[in-house]
């Protein structure tokens, strides 16, 4: 292990932790310090990360898991299609670590991500609001749909494979600035 590894592992685990207390905002701090590997990678000269997609995929296990651990303290039907959905992406999880496709990645989609997070968003804003069967169908499929969007561009497409996200943030602020 790098020092690279290191240093991104450990606060890829420390901004999963907020999750644990706090699901929505947590959630959205654990998503956002996942895509902070894009800077990470661009800042940090500590002996490289390796097989990023592989250690990427390893480190998302750890929000997963938190995620896991609150959406089990949820009842009824919104539990259940969390854990069919974590269950889901573990399966295309071991298929990718035996195959290591980025194709697996889109056959076995991270919905369950997006579905936390927009459950999370109504515990905290709605707490009354009626998960009936037609609304967790309907929400089921924008999960989905947006996670098959995001899913697409990162290992279908891999559109940001040829970046660094040092180099866009900087070509923004130029865009921005006229500079």
């Amino acid at each position: 292990m790098t020092a690279e590894q290191l240093v991104i592992g450990l606060i890829r685990v420390g901004g999963s932790l907020p999750v644990l207390r706090w699901a929505f905002a947590g959630a959205l701090i654990a998503i956002l310090v996942d895509f902070s590997d894009l800077f990470w990678r661009g800042w940090l000269d500590l002996g490289g990360l390796g097989d990023y997609q592989n250690f990427d995929k390893w480190l998302d296990l750890v929000y997963m898991f938190t995620f896991l651990v609150v959406a089990l303290r949820w009842e009824g039907p919104v539990r259940n299609v969390a854990v069919a959905l974590f269950a889901y992406r573990m399966i295309g999880f071991v298929v990718f670590a035996f195959n290591d496709s980025r194709t697996v990645l889109l056959a076995f989609p991270n919905v369950f991500e997006f579905w936390f997070v927009g459950i999370a968003a109504f515990k905290h804003w709605w707490p009354k609001y009626e998960f009936t069967r037609p609304r967790i169908a309907f929400w089921l499929l924008v999960a989905l749909g947006l996670k098959m969007l995001q899913e697409w561009s990162l290992h279908g497409e891999q559109f940001f494979d040829q970046w660094v996200a040092t180099d866009l943030a900087e070509d923004f602020w130029n865009w921005l600035t006229g500079g």
